[in-house]
Order: structure tokens, then C-alpha cells, then sequence
């Protein structure tokens, strides 16, 4: 089974090559939203996590308030680095129970959907990786439209990430993700087609 890797800055169309993927019976296993089911108030990092981050948990409701986390660990390396910690082998773990689903339902191919892929290794694990690119002010603009970002919020999430140009440089295929979907799609298709999927 062939595993690719899509990675990609916050912002650069990820999830739009994650959804193409899924349209061609591709399965991809989402990074993000294992991290938001493990944070959740049944997830495996909720006790933990709140424990650790005491400032994040909104205790009246019973929840991590994710904003308020990520706002404190955007803010110090040190609290990140306990945050990964905790995270990070979980996430792992439950990649690998999902190549391991694949494998045994006789797929092909499956995805791995994980921003951080260069900076946490993860490109060890796949066959090829994809980056998701577009240009900064396409970026830029994308992040800003979410509910509760800033200006100064997206620089500190874009400093705790490898900058795109070398993401793009350490990947086998970069999609560009600024010209539209069907652009898109043309040169996912064709990267497939090579690979002969």
C-alpha cells in the first residue's frame, strides 16, 4: 500500500486536496481532527491537558477552550513543547491503527493529512508527499477570514511552522491551491495518474 503524506502551512488548501483525495476513494486520515476528538471532554488528552493548562479549561462547561490554548502555547515554546508531548504520541498512534484499517480493507492508497509532517518527522512513514501551496496573500487572506483570528495571531502560528518555501523544497509534488479547485484537481489528477492510481 502506498502511503502519501499532504502537508502544508496553515491556510494553503490542505483540506481542499484532503476532500479531492476522498472523491477519488482515497481514505486520509485528518490530523487536525484527531486533535480536536483527543481534546474533547471523552478524548484521551482531556484530563491531561486540562491538568496541564489549567488557564484552558473552561471548567463551568467542561471543556478545553481551544482558542485560549492555542493562544498560550502560539506564546511560549516551552508550554507548545508540553502540549506536543502529550499530543503527538496519541495522534501517532492512532495514524498507524488507520494504515493499519486500510491495509487490512485491501486499499491501495491512503493519505495522511498532518500539518506539522516535516517538523514532526512524519514524512518517514509515506511514500510521497504533497505540499499544499498557494501564495502569501492568498494565505493570508484565508487565515483571516477565520472566526476569531488576528493579524498578529496568524505570524505566531506561521512561526511555529517550517516556512512554505521549504516545505515545498522537501516535498516530491507541490498542488497548488490559489488558481481554484479545478486547477487543483488537474494536477492532483495527474500526480495520481503517475503513481498509477
Amino acid at each position: 500500500m502506498k502511503i502519501i503524506g499532504l502537508t502544508g502551512s496553515i491556510g494553503m488548501g490542505k483540506s481542499q486536496i484532503a476532500a479531492l483525495l476522498r472523491q477519488k476513494r482515497i481514505p486520509v486520515f485528518d490530523s487536525d481532527a484527531e486533535v480536536h476528538s483527543l481534546l474533547a471532554p471523552t478524548g484521551a488528552a482531556f484530563r491531561t491537558i486540562a491538568l496541564l493548562f489549567p488557564d484552558a479549561w473552561d471548567k463551568k462547561h467542561h471543556l478545553i477552550d481551544r482558542r485560549k490554548l492555542g493562544h498560550i502555547v502560539f506564546n511560549d515554546m516551552a508550554e507548545r513543547r508540553k502540549l506536543e508531548a502529550v499530543l503527538h504520541p496519541l495522534v501517532d498512534k492512532a495514524q498507524r491503527r488507520f494504515i493499519l484499517n486500510a491495509r487490512r480493507n485491501g486499499r491501495k492508497t491512503a493519505a495522511l493529512d498532518i500539518p506539522l509532517l516535516f517538523e514532526t518527522g512524519g514524512e518517514r512513514k509515506c511514500d510521497v508527499v504533497f505540499c499544499a501551496s498557494a501564495p502569501f496573500f492568498v494565505q493570508k487572506l484565508r487565515v483571516l477570514r477565520r472566526a476569531g483570528m488576528t493579524e498578529s495571531g496568524f505570524y505566531k502560528i506561521l512561526a511555529g511552522q517550517m516556512p512554505d518555501g521549504l516545505k515545498r523544497r522537501l516535498a516530491d509534488a507541490i498542488l497548488p491551491t490559489g488558481l481554484g479547485r479545478s486547477h487543483t484537481q488537474r494536477i492532483l489528477g495527474k500526480l495520481l495518474k503517475k503513481m498509477g492510481l
